[in-house]
């Protein structure tokens, strides 16, 4: 309705200026064409010697009312007429300025025995002026009806306007009406998978698709989450089961040898700590699903962030050689506390997979982070997956851990910007590859070095 009264004001307000500016073209065009002929025949007038011939030569008009009033005015003011002539005209200062000859000539309407008229006032002798007059009771007819029909077909325009307003505003809005229609529809079933149909290319249509990419993303996420549940629930249903299991067992033998007790206190030790590993995997996986906000964003050194995780996977795995091969200086803009559990996380997967006394060889170029284990490798049916979220290849089922770790890794990279792949390396064993962008930075940047962590090997 708004939309339709805002349309209706706006044809309003131009109809109305442009019969004002066609009622003023007209009173203009007619009104000069009336001064024309009233200037030419007191011109004539003035010309003459025998005042009272001309004045018999002026044409004649059957109303009374309209036959033209002639009138000669004195600089003094004073007047003179034919005898026969009845009606005065009204003499004012600019007639006697022309009478005087300080003006030329001088137009202006009058009212001469009730009659609206034009008069026009030329010079004709020294100190003597010609006044005639030419009735505009004609152009006053003819203006009235142009008013009329002006202010009719106004009225008419403003009407037919905020009827097609009204016609046009429902087009137009029918698209904005579904889209609320699916909105509240969402609202009250909380039903993502609602959509609208997109038809053209205007603003409108730009709307409708920005609401179904918007619905689409929010189903997206709440598919994601319901999986990341169902996955959880699983997850967490095994060391949960094998808990009580052992802690029933433990609560109902009173007469358990010592051993045996030992064993279960050590199993149900080892569940508890693969509980809390899941447990921080998927909370750390939950939080990384929201990319970091600007707040949490600044300049990290990568090659601190290896050096750093390096340093704590010797300390996890101290039966292993883990080989810094190359670390060169680089700057990323990102969440430092996310990468810094990404490269983690690189780190503890090649650890996991090495065996006994084996070696893992990092390195870190141009952004680009490597890390090679020397272990049994990926089968070629498990590589596509090995970044997805709870997925453990069956190898791996019989080994401590919940599948979330390179999960983690993978999201963190996409949420600066980089990748993560895996590749089978050459000789056996896996090749993580963690790419991210970096910056350009003068090498003074870099003047003032990280130490080398004590027992760091930089060159194989």
């Amino acid at each position: 309705m708004r939309l339709t009264l805002a349309a209706s004001a706006a044809v309003a307000v131009a109809v109305l200026l442009a019969a004002g500016y066609s009622y003023v073209s007209v009173r203009d065009q007619l009104r000069h064409q009336v001064d024309e002929r009233l200037q030419d025949q007191a011109q004539r007038i003035s010309d003459s010697q025998l005042f009272g011939r001309v004045l018999d030569r002026i044409p004649r008009s059957p109303l009374a009312s309209e036959q033209p009033i002639v009138q000669l005015v004195g600089a003094d003011g004073s007047t003179s007429r034919p005898a026969n002539q009845r009606g005065r005209i009204p003499v004012d200062a600019a007639d006697r300025a022309v009478a005087s000859g300080r003006a030329t000539k001088h137009f202006r309407d009058a009212t001469v025995q009730g009659a609206h008229v034009r008069v026009v006032t030329l010079p004709a002798a020294p100190g003597v002026a010609v006044q005639l007059t030419r009735s505009l009771a004609e152009v006053d007819r003819n203006l009235a009806d142009l008013r009329l029909r002006l202010i009719l077909a106004g009225l008419a325009g403003v009407a037919l306007a905020a009827v097609l307003g009204l016609l046009v505003a429902r087009s137009a809005l029918r698209p904005v009406r579904r889209l609320t229609s699916a909105a509240e529809h969402v609202a009250e079933t909380q039903d993502l998978s609602a959509s609208i149909e997109v038809h053209g290319r205007d603003e409108v249509a730009r709307l409708a698709t920005s609401f179904n990419e918007m619905l689409d993303a929010l189903n997206h996420s709440r598919v994601q989450q319901r999986q990341l549940v169902a996955d959880a629930g699983h997850e967490l249903r095994t060391p949960l089961t094998s808990l009580r299991t052992n802690i029933e067992v433990l609560a109902r033998q009173d007469d358990m040898p010592a051993r045996d007790r030992e064993c279960l206190l050590a199993d149900a030790v080892s569940q508890l700590e693969e509980l809390t590993v899941l447990v921080g995997d998927l909370v750390e996986l939950a939080r990384e699903d929201h990319p970091p906000t600007p707040d949490e964003l600044s300049d990290v050194r990568l090659d601190d962030v290896v050096e750093r995780a390096v340093h704590r996977a010797r300390l996890h795995a101290p039966q292993l050689q883990i080989r810094i091969r190359e670390n060169t200086p680089a700057i990323t803009h990102g969440n430092r506390a996310l990468l810094d559990r990404a490269v983690s996380n690189i780190l503890d997967n090649a650890c996991k997979w090495s065996p006994p006394d084996g070696t893992v060889d990092v390195a870190l170029t141009g952004g680009e982070l490597t890390v090679r284990d020397r272990g049994p490798g990926i089968d070629p049916e498990d590589l596509p997956h090995v970044f997805d979220r709870f997925y453990r290849a069956p190898s791996a089922r019989s080994m401590p851990g919940s599948g979330l770790g390179l999960a983690i890794v993978r999201n963190a990279a996409l949420a600066h910007g980089g990748s993560v792949t895996a590749e089978p390396a050459p000789g056996g064993g896996t090749v993580m590859r963690l790419r991210l962008p970096v910056q350009p930075t003068p090498p003074d940047e870099f003047d003032d070095e990280v130490p080398l962590v004590e027992g760091q090997v930089t060159s194989g």
